[in-house]
């Protein structure tokens, strides 16, 4: 590859290039004995002077652009207006209403947590005091759990004898 091409290329992809350097670019790029190694570059000059065809004129640009513009409803910026100031309200209540929550929090609890136990022994018995009662609750709550297992099999069976005698038309 020309070492002046590769200077060139390397001042074009740092934007440091003047006018007559970028057409010196453009016209070996667009030429036809580009290296291999170069290919892709080519393809991109290439594209950039098929997209510049497609350009129109100052005058040509103001038609194009009116014929493809959307015509606007009266009233829709209004309705776009509150609308986004509904949303913003609705924002505002939301981080109003966090504020003075946070606040309430803050004033119902310390800033501090303080232990209440010096004692790390006497705090693990009294914990484990604790959990020992929230054991027993759960053996009892397992316990009423069985009754309720008791009347399901019990409800089983009821229906079971029901739909058997629905077949010789007793209703119970």
């Amino acid at each position: 590859m020309d070492s002046k091409i590769e200077q060139l290329l390397e001042k074009y992809w740092k934007c440091e290039t003047s006018l007559e350097e970028e057409k010196e670019l453009k016209d070996y790029f667009n030429g036809n004995d580009v290296p291999e190694d170069l290919k892709e570059t080519a393809i991109l000059f290439k594209y950039f002077a098929e997209q510049k065809k497609l350009g129109v004129s100052k005058i040509d640009f103001d038609k194009t652009v009116r014929a493809k513009a959307v015509p606007v409803e009266k009233g829709r910026v209004i309705r776009m207006i509150f609308t986004t100031a509904k949303i913003a309200a609705g924002v505002l209540v939301l981080v109003a209403a966090a504020y003075l929550v946070r606040q309430e929090i803050r004033k119902s609890y310390p800033e501090e947590v303080v232990d209440t136990y010096s004692d790390p022994q006497l705090a693990f018995e009294e914990t484990k005091k604790a959990l020992m009662m929230i054991s027993k609750t759960f053996g009892k709550a397992k316990q009423e759990a069985g009754k309720i297992t008791v009347f399901n099999e019990a409800e089983e069976i009821i229906q079971k004898g029901v739909a058997k005698d629905d077949d010789e038309k007793i209703e119970i």
